[in-house]
């Protein structure tokens, strides 16, 4: 997995490879969600957004869907997002993290991402996890976590 590239935006709207060795030497937030431009969605990451200088006192901040490079390019500017967002189209990472999980809408069953966070520590290893994520407050428990409050 140390080697595994993932295409994403990095904070600066530049296309770029990651790794989850990037993310090493400081804590990071990886938060996982559904789809670019859904309220839900939009929601989290404006919160992260509003919210970066709290955070970043503490950890990076990596969004991380299945959406494509082209529309993560245009979530992160239309939202003014300042932080990077990670492609997962054939969820390699949501897998490895345990959050590709089936889902029901209207008793049609599909396969999703399970809205999550985790905290990872310096060496990349996960400190904390939050699973069937709620938007409203969720950044506030992050960020109390961060802070040890």
């Amino acid at each position: 997995m140390t080697d595994t590239k993932f295409a994403g935006i990095d904070a600066d709207g530049n296309e770029k490879e990651y790794s989850i060795n990037d993310f090493k030497g400081k804590k990071t937030v990886l938060y996982f969600y559904p789809k670019d431009n859904t309220s839900g969605c939009t929601q989290e990451a404006c919160d992260f957004r509003d919210n970066m200088n709290r955070v970043t006192k503490s950890a990076n901040v990596v969004g991380v869907s299945p959406d494509s490079i082209k529309s993560h390019k245009s979530f992160k500017e239309k939202q003014g997002l300042n932080f990077p967002l990670i492609s997962d189209p054939e969820h390699i990472l949501a897998e490895k993290f345990g959050v590709w999980k089936e889902k029901s809408m209207y008793g049609r069953k599909y396969m999703g991402i399970e809205r999550s966070t985790f905290v990872l520590d310096e060496n990349g290893n996960i400190e904390k996890e939050w699973r069937k994520v709620k938007v409203k407050g969720h950044v506030d428990e992050v960020i109390d976590y961060l802070s040890g409050e």
